[in-house]
């Protein structure tokens, strides 16, 4: 619990931004790029705002205890209400912007929400749709105000006419906030984040101020993160890595979050603001992998030439150098001529020239993927937790990068493997319990206080902790292999040309895999070979295509032959799917996790097809469109069979 030199707790993050406002109030806290100008907060401004919209609240009802929803991209405004419903002892419901109506019915109903912010017309639609069958829901506040003039439900108000409602009440009762502030404790519930539902309906995970700060401070320690940092905040707030990155660590440390003009900016805003601490799950950096691809086979023969030139010299030396690790003389001075060429410009082309520690988190990242980043002198991290445990379980130091681990259990956590190899943990950044679930809370921790992750892994002779894969999801061929599917597509999504993959393989003789292209990469791909094609699903169905991704296919079973563990998991058929997986269609979650479970009972004709030696296997699929309509996609999908390799690398099928 920090205290500072007049004996203040600032155990509570309404009080840690009290205390910046104080001790920084000049300095920047918020950033948010409108209408393609940097707009600035200063933490004083922050601090005034958060209390003026915290007493706007207070006047439409707000409690104690109360839920207050938040639904958008991510802005200072919406960032600043969790502090003010903090203020006032409630409890922010951040909510993920992208779901469709039907998806937020059941956080608002389960939660209680009385009061909802959100960011625009869109999230205002998407409320008035469901209204009626949230009878709670009694007021709903918005955020930007285009096109909502000539909107006149009364129960609908802008953050202007809050905060300035506020502001007189601040006015008339100086010190309210204060009393309320003061009536924080440090083991309130400071958030409510809804787990996505990968198995069954959602659960809202309590966590409370001390788990967070906890969380915070042991990041920020252990990377030195200080008050001069900058991060982009651009991932769903309703997500625990944002929340810990952009709230808890940014309030604990007092750096400065940037929030980008929209999604489709993101790479241009991240050149812009050049964060020196970054964060992405592993799919953020495929996609940019894939970019820079393209990019270079698009580019002249010498240039070409000159990138795959340092891209090996970087492969093959340059993580080691940036672990300080011995390389020889050669190598250095390639490298150095590297950085100056190819490196260094490729970094600045990402964003990522001041970039000091960039962590990914969220699900597995391939050690190929993590490879390439830290060759080119990127300092990747990868972190690992769970909405349960604050995302906060281990942490990589510097110079102890191992790729094919999360890293050693993070300041204050205790890792213990199981007897069936689940990883247990315990910890101050553990769960209060499931909102309303005590029956799931009591099944999460075990009787010694672990939380059980459902993830399978070990920890090395180093005390590196290795993932498996999920604990529900490893299992054995039937010639008792050990078959983990995200390990393996993994290793397939380091391929630009491949986005999704889904393998099958538990209690069978052989893995088997959909695969999803890439429409960019592949699209280019095909273009740059005058291949004409009408969409998604006419390019996915081009034999040259099939070819290309037999050919990715082909290079990780080669690379699976060359592990012990793996060598009897190669893959030995795929097809590639007719459509692109989308959380829409309830095939991944809002975070983009794939529900494995759902893909197999949705496409059973299909796994069948791939398990029976078939060629070719129709199939016809609904699929929901972004505007509500329905409609039905229809292939004959072509099933591929693999070329497999022995331990020598020599082709055994």
């Amino acid at each position: 619990m920090a205290v500072t030199p007049s004996g203040e707790s600032l155990d509570t993050f309404p009080r840690l931004l009290m205390h910046h406002a104080r001790v920084r109030g000049a300095r920047p806290a918020m950033r948010e790029k409108d209408l393609g100008i940097w707009q600035t907060w200063s933490w004083s401004q922050v601090a005034e705002e958060t209390q003026a919209f915290a007493s706007g609240l207070a006047q439409l009802g707000f409690l104690r205890g109360d839920r207050l929803a938040i639904i958008g991209d991510n802005r200072p405004h919406l960032y600043g209400s969790m502090l003010s419903a903090q203020m006032l002892g409630g409890i922010p419901v951040p909510m993920y912007q992208d779901a469709v109506a039907a998806e937020m019915l059941f956080v608002l109903q389960d939660a209680g929400i009385h009061i909802a912010f959100v960011e625009d017309q869109e999230q205002v639609d998407k409320l008035l749709e469901i209204k009626d069958q949230c009878p709670e829901l009694l007021h709903i506040v918005y955020d930007d105000p285009r096109g909502l003039n000539h909107y006149t439900q009364p129960f609908l108000h802008s953050f202007d006419e809050i905060v300035a409602a506020g502001r007189i009440r601040n006015q008339n009762q100086p010190e309210f906030i204060a009393a309320e502030i003061a009536q924080g404790r440090t083991d309130d519930v400071s958030v409510m984040l809804y787990t996505s539902g990968t198995t069954g309906k959602p659960k809202g995970v309590c966590q409370s101020h001390h788990a967070f700060i906890a969380s915070a401070r042991g990041g920020a320690e252990f990377d030195g993160l200080r008050d001069t940092d900058d991060i982009l905040s651009y991932l769903p707030m309703a997500w625990v890595g944002d929340h810990l990155f952009s709230i808890a660590q940014a309030i604990y440390a007092g750096f400065t979050v940037n929030c980008p003009e929209s999604g489709d900016t993101v790479l241009t805003d991240l050149r812009e603001i050049g964060p020196t601490y970054y964060f992405a799950p592993p799919r953020v950096f495929e996609n940019m992998l894939t970019q820079v691809m393209i990019r270079m086979e698009d580019a002249g023969a010498i240039k070409r030439g000159m990138f795959h030139y340092f891209m090996d010299v970087a492969k093959r030396c340059g993580a080691e150098i940036l672990d300080g690790k011995p390389v020889s003389a050669s190598d250095r001075l390639l490298y150095a001529l590297g950085n100056l060429l190819v490196y260094g410009p490729l970094r600045n082309v990402l964003g990522m020239t001041r970039i000091r520690v960039a962590y990914t988190a969220g699900a597995a990242i391939g050690p190929d993927l993590c490879r390439f980043y830290r060759s080119i002198g990127i300092n990747l991290k990868q972190l690992y937790g769970q909405t349960e445990t604050c995302a906060y379980v281990g942490l990589q130091p510097d110079r102890e990068i191992k790729f094919d681990s999360v890293g050693k259990p993070a300041p204050g956590v205790e890792i213990k493997i199981a007897d069936n190899g689940e990883i247990l943990v315990k910890g101050p950044m553990l769960l209060t319990e499931y909102y309303k679930r005590p029956d799931a809370t009591a099944e999460s921790i075990n009787a010694d206080g672990y939380f059980m992750t459902g993830d399978a892994g070990f920890l090395d002779h180093d005390g590196h902790l290795k993932i498996i894969d999920r604990a529900k999801d490893v299992g054995k061929l039937s010639g008792g292999a050990m078959f983990a599917p995200n390990y393996i597509e993994n290793k397939l999504k380091f391929f630009q040309y491949i986005k999704e993959a889904v393998c099958f393989g538990h209690d069978r003789d052989m893995v088997c895999a959909f695969i999803n292209i890439d429409m960019g990469a592949v699209g280019n791909w095909a273009e740059r070979r005058n291949i004409a094609y009408s969409g998604y699903t006419d390019l996915a169905c081009k034999p040259a295509v099939l070819e290309l991704i037999g050919d990715c296919v082909a290079k990780v079973n080669a690379e699976l032959a060359a592990e012990e563990l793996t060598a009897d998991t190669q893959i030995h058929r795929f097809l590639v799917l007719h459509k692109e997986l989308d959380p829409d269609d309830d095939e991944l979650t809002r975070t983009r996790k794939v529900r494995r479970g759902f893909i197999a009972d949705k496409y059973a004709v299909l796994v069948e097809a791939l398990y029976t030696g078939k060629p070719t296997q129709f199939i016809e699929t609904e699929v929901k469109f972004e505007d509500g309509r329905r409609g039905k996609v229809a292939a004959d999908l072509v099933i591929r069979d693999v070329p497999t390799y022995d331990a020598q690398g020599k082709r055994a099928a």
